[in-house]
C-alpha cells in the first residue's frame, strides 16, 4: 500500500516548507466558463438575427414596404411594418384618398351648385332711381300769358322758354304747366312741365331742365309773386336768390333782368297767370 503522506498545514507555511502555487490568479477556471457561455449567447444571437433578416422567398423583393402575415412569415421574429403619419399603410405607388383630399381641397363654385345657392337681388343705383315725374296733388294747371302781348304765352321750344303763340295741342300742352311750391320757399312758386322738368334761370336765362336736388336749383326754380302797377291781377316774377330781378320777355324769349332795366319796356315784366291750355 501506498503511504499516505498527510498534506503538511498551511497555518504555518514557513515552518513546515509549503507555499501556495502563485502561478494562476484564483478562480481563472470560473472565469473561463463564463467568458465561453457569453461568447455562445452572442454566436446564437447573431445567428438567429442574421436567419430573420434573410429574404423566405423571392415574394419579399416585389413586396417592400407591406407587413408580411403569421403565415407567410417562417421563423424568426415577427417583422411589423412602420406606420405612416396617418396612421394607415398605403401601398406603394398610390395615393392616399385621404392625403389628396386634404392637399388639394376644391371650393365648388356657385354655377357647380346650381339653384341651391340663392343669388343676392341686386341693388339699385341711384341712376336707375327715377324721380317722380308728375307734381303732387296740390300743383294747379296754370298757364303764363304776357300782359303787352296778350295772344302769346310761356313756350317751351328746344329746352328754353320763349313767348310763342297758341299753336297746335303739342303746342299748347308745352305752354301749361304745374304751379308747385316754391323748392327754395315755401310762400312762393315754381314751375313744372308736362314731362317733369322745371323751370329755372341759368345764365339770366329761363329753361326747362330736370331738378339735379342741388341748393342752386331750388333756387334759381324759385320764383315770388309780386303784384303788377300795371294792371289789376298781373303779376311779377321775381327770383328767390336774386333780389330785385324779374322774369320779363325780351325778344320773345324769357330772361332775368333788373326791374326798371329799359324803362320804355317795363310792361314785359308783367305776366297773367290763366287756367292751363291743354
Amino acid at each position: 500500500m501506498p503511504e499516505n503522506k498527510s498534506r503538511p498545514s498551511q497555518e504555518q507555511p514557513w515552518e513546515n516548507g509549503w507555499a501556495p502555487d502563485t502561478s494562476r490568479a484564483p478562480g481563472t477556471r470560473r472565469l473561463w466558463l463564463a467568458g465561453g457561455l457569453a461568447v455562445a449567447t452572442i454566436v446564437a444571437c447573431v445567428t438567429t438575427i442574421a436567419l430573420n433578416d434573410k429574404p423566405v422567398d423571392d415574394k419579399s423583393e416585389a413586396r417592400q414596404g407591406q407587413t408580411l402575415s403569421d403565415e407567410e412569415t417562417e421563423g424568426g421574429l415577427i417583422s411589423f411594418a412602420s406606420p405612416s403619419a396617418s396612421g394607415s399603410t398605403t401601398p406603394t405607388g398610390k395615393k392616399s384618398p385621404t392625403a389628396s383630399a386634404t392637399a388639394s381641397p376644391k371650393t365648388s363654385s356657385p354655377e357647380a351648385q346650381g339653384s341651391s345657392t340663392p343669388h343676392a337681388p341686386a341693388v339699385p343705383s341711384a341712376s336707375s332711381t327715377t324721380k317722380p315725374s308728375t307734381p303732387g296733388p296740390a300743383a294747379t294747371q296754370r298757364s303764363v300769358r304776357s300782359l303787352n302781348y296778350p295772344d302769346r304765352y310761356w313756350h317751351v321750344s328746344g329746352g328754353l322758354v320763349k313767348l310763342d303763340p297758341v299753336g297746335g295741342s303739342e303746342s299748347r300742352a308745352d305752354s301749361t304747366f304745374s304751379v308747385v311750391k316754391g323748392l327754395a320757399d315755401s310762400s312762393c312758386s315754381t314751375f313744372v312741365t308736362a314731362d317733369g322738368k322745371y323751370l329755372r334761370h341759368r345764365d339770366f336765362v329761363l329753361r326747362a331742365e330736370r331738378n339735379d336736388g342741388s341748393t342752386l336749383f331750388k333756387q334759381d326754380a324759385t320764383f315770388c309773386t309780386v303784384p303788377s302797377s300795371y294792371s289789376s291781377g298781373a303779376v311779377m316774377l321775381e327770383s328767390v336768390n336774386y333780389p330785385g330781378r324779374f322774369l320779363r320777355h325780351k325778344n320773345f324769349a324769357l330772361r332775368l333782368d333788373a326791374f326798371g332795366y329799359g324803362s320804355n319796356y317795363r310792361e314785359d315784366f308783367s305776366f297773367n297767370l290763366v287756367d292751363g291750355l291743354a
